[in-house]
């Protein structure tokens, strides 16, 4: 069984790896057996899985530059990265559904994508998730069993053994929040107190079930990060047919026909282009490989004619279909002792049904050991730097939004409706998930750690929406733009193949056709061992 090793964490390795790719960088080739566009989750899986046989080359680009920067490896300050230069800061239209804000919504542009700036967390998604892929695409591949089997061989699990639901070994270093501030498991003391069931695994059997509480998992070790491309990309770095070009923005798919023979790119304000042999593999995420798609002539073909671009495929549900989890930022306490912020200062979580009617949870509430609010509810409740935050986010939402272009060239912004709150079930989760967030903050057991309730206080039920509507925020999981199926608006099949495009595949969140139950990355690192498996022709 493979797994990581701490041997290409050493100085030399380190200086062979700068060689080897100085040598390829100085040497590049018009030509590469495949081009995995995006080094993010699912793009350094893929490239992984290509580049461990040595008789295939690969060219990995990324936008951005070097993941080796304290606000990467720190794993305490990961929300630094928010908002820099290795953040696409991109932003969604005003949402009258959210008093007409414009949400910032981040997505990585660095080496590792979004497994370099997030929050670390290695969620599975709830094993309905895994089956509704499986119905949606017409493929068992996708269900629960079949993917169980790839997490079990894929993790290096640190916590409780499970040997039906966890493996050892692997390439994924994961293990529950390692000594936890003192308010982490007092808060799973908490919600028990209210009912509802603890597990020692948040990955386990709790998410086959009914949903609960429990410690959070996390992809760090010793205070630093193991982002997915040091996991599977880095150790290969110093072999000779993987090429990792960074500062490369990806234009479009060159096409040949219906076929797919390269991409054109700007490579340190240079326009380039690199062809692929075998396969293109799109791995942006679900803003980019879209927009990606769409500038490339694949998309609806009435929206690509209105921006001057020729129509090679008309696919009208690229674009369509985003999704993502809305989290309310937040319910804050004042600490009566400070406490300094773990880890990723958010060590546990629970999965939760706003309606028990519900077969499955809809409602993941994470603890923050900082105070996290929108701007608007920062002006009216002014919460102190000492303070601790509950934050409810919707993991089923029902509202769906999209991604447009406003026009045919690759500096044309893009149009992002993320459709928030769109559906009045999204809005009513939420507020149900405010209240019971304060009955959880206000209860005995957390009692110690509060000095006062800081926001958002007893409101009647209007204000009480009015509050969800100014303080729901992106949780950086889009998702579903360019979503697997068998329909007429599906974008890629089973395989994960785009729909009438030959050599050209997507392997990132984009393909989903439902937002997986809480953070994505582990999903994501799914898609791509499925892509790799379907590439390499191994299981």
């Amino acid at each position: 069984m493979e797994s990581y090793t701490g041997a290409t964490d050493t100085a030399d390795f380190a200086r062979r790896v700068e060689d080897n790719q100085r040598r390829l960088k100085a040497s590049l080739k018009g030509a590469y057996d495949y081009i995995v566009c995006g080094s993010g989750t699912s793009g350094s899986v893929v490239a992984r899985r290509l580049a461990e046989n040595p008789d295939v080359s690969v060219l990995l680009l990324e936008a951005g530059g070097t993941d080796d920067v304290p606000s990467v490896t720190d794993a305490s300050i990961w929300f630094t990265n928010l908002g820099s230069e290795r953040d696409w800061q991109f932003q969604a239209q005003p949402n009258p559904h959210l008093n007409n804000r414009a949400i910032p919504l981040s997505m990585g542009k660095v080496l590792g994508g979004g497994s370099s700036i997030n929050v670390m967390v290695w969620a599975r998604g709830h094993s309905s998730d895994w089956d509704h892929f499986a119905s949606e695409s017409g493929d068992p591949a996708w269900n629960y069993q079949s993917t169980l089997a790839t997490y079990r061989r894929i993790e290096n699990w640190q916590g409780t053994p499970d040997a039906l639901r966890r493996g050892t070994g692997g390439l994924v270093f994961v293990q529950p929040a390692p000594d936890p501030n003192p308010i982490a498991p007092a808060m799973l003391g908490a919600v028990a107190e209210l009912g509802m069931p603890v597990f020692d695994d948040q990955n386990g059997a709790m998410m086959e079930g009914a949903g609960g509480a429990a410690l959070v998992n996390m992809c760090l070790e010793n205070g630093r990060r193991r982002s997915i491309f040091r996991s599977y990309v880095y150790p290969l770095m110093a072999q000779p047919n993987l090429t990792v070009l960074a500062h490369t923005h990806v234009l479009r798919v060159l096409l040949e026909g219906k076929r797919a023979v390269g991409v054109e790119v700007i490579h340190e304000g240079r326009i380039m282009s690199f062809r692929a042999r075998e396969e293109v593999v799109l791995s942006l995420g679900a803003i980019n490989t879209p927009k990606v798609l769409m500038l490339s002539g694949i998309g609806d073909a009435q929206q690509l004619v209105r921006h001057g671009i020729a129509p090679l495929e008309n696919l009208p549900g690229v674009g369509q279909n985003y999704q993502d989890h809305i989290m309310v930022s937040g319910c804050i306490w004042e600490y009566e002792q400070a406490h300094a912020a773990r880890n990723n200062a958010g060590e546990s979580t629970f999965f939760w049904k706003s309606d028990p009617a519900l077969d499955v949870p809809d409602i993941q509430t994470f603890l923050a050991e900082m105070p996290i609010a929108s701007f608007e509810a920062q002006a009216t409740f002014n919460p102190p730097a000492s303070a601790w935050s509950l934050l409810p986010g919707l993991v089923r939402p029902k509202s769906r939004g999209s991604i447009t272009l406003s026009g045919g060239g690759h500096r044309d912004a893009l149009r992002i409706d993320s459709g928030a709150l769109a559906e009045p079930e999204d809005l009513q989760a939420l507020v149900r998930a405010v209240e019971f967030c304060r009955e959880i903050g206000n209860s005995s057991t957390l009692r110690p750690f509060v000095r006062r309730e800081v926001m958002p206080g007893k409101m009647n039920r209007k204000d009480l929406e009015s509050f969800v509507r100014n303080t729901a925020s992106t949780v950086w999981h889009q998702s579903g733009t360019a979503r697997m199926g068998i329909d007429e608006l599906s974008v890629v099949d089973a395989q994960l193949r785009v729909y009438g495009i030959d050599n050209l595949r997507v392997a990132d969140a984009s393909i989903m056709p439902r937002v997986t139950t809480g953070n994505t990355m582990a999903p994501c690192v799914i898609i791509g061992e499925r892509l790799g498996s379907l590439l390499t022709g191994k299981s």
